[in-house]
């Protein structure tokens, strides 16, 4: 069986399992299968496939199937140009959320907190594309911490980060110019709705908080004020929907300039305040 023919059959297989974008998703299953790049894929298409890589392409594609993300497959993902270490144990860095980079970024600063920080993926973001910031990322989850870490190793961003157990502000001391966070914001009845490969296989912890998604931003933006720097700023990334309700609880804790931000859909996706 040559190469291509092995491509063709995934792809077949994916579309069977009605998962999006199948033949980009097999393209990216089988450079990884073969161990090399993507933009090589189309040279070796014509050559015949070993036998070992076509039995890890075909449990791969298996896996794909089964609606597991392929970040989670081939351990990684793309955030602002860099690539993330990606577990079951963190949320898939998703591209709405930079959009929190960017607004984070058309301001200085000097020190930053990430609530929930995951996988790491804004905090050390924004160290990378601030030399001079520093920075903590706290999460009640230690697997995910542990995902983080391995991170800032792998981006060499250790010595200027450091990561936590914490819920929210517990364990948190201090205060930063920036306070950044895409917390859980799924709505208990929304749940049923997600698609499978990420209803079933990314973290509930990191996707909702029951009840009507906004219990974490009653939480963090109530404390916030008490960890930010005088003209400190507060950034969290929202559901489509959520624009108004957190928009008034930002202004019920006393933020100034608050501002909402669009992604490229028109849908609210990012809320910035700062203090007075």
């Amino acid at each position: 069986m040559t190469t291509a023919q092995a491509l063709a059959l995934a792809v077949q297989r994916l579309k069977a399992a009605d998962v999006p974008d199948a033949a980009n998703d097999a393209r990216i299953l089988l450079a990884h299968a073969l161990g090399i790049d993507r933009s090589r894929l189309t040279l070796v298409l014509p050559d015949e496939i070993p036998p070992e890589t076509a039995a890890a392409f075909d449990a791969i594609i298996t896996r794909r199937a089964n609606r597991q993300p392929v970040s989670q497959i081939i351990g990684r993902r793309e955030f602002y140009g860099r690539d993330f270490i990606v577990t079951p144990d963190v949320l898939d860095p998703r591209p709405e959320t930079e959009l929190l980079i960017e607004a984070a970024l058309a301001a200085p600063f000097e020190t930053v907190l990430d609530l929930g920080t995951g996988s790491g993926c804004i905090l050390l973001t924004l160290l990378a594309e601030n030399a001079m910031a520093t920075g903590q990322g706290v999460d009640i989850s230690d697997a995910a911490l542990d995902v983080a870490r391995r991170n800032a190793a792998r981006l060499d961003l250790g010595t200027r980060s450091r990561f936590a157990t914490s819920n929210w502000f517990k364990a948190v001391s201090g205060t930063f110019d920036l306070i950044v966070s895409n917390p859980p914001y799924i709505a208990a009845g929304e749940m049923p709705m997600l698609a499978p490969d990420v209803r079933n296989w990314e973290p509930e912890i990191a996707l909702s908080p029951g009840g009507d998604g906004l219990a974490s931003y009653r939480k963090i933006i109530a404390t916030a004020p008490q960890h930010l720097n005088a003209k400190g700023r507060l950034l969290v990334e929202i559901g489509y929907r959520q624009g108004k309700a957190v928009k008034a609880l930002f202004q019920s804790a006393g933020f100034d300039g608050i501002t909402i931000v669009q992604d490229i859909n028109g849908h609210d996706r990012v809320i910035c305040g700062h203090l007075a």
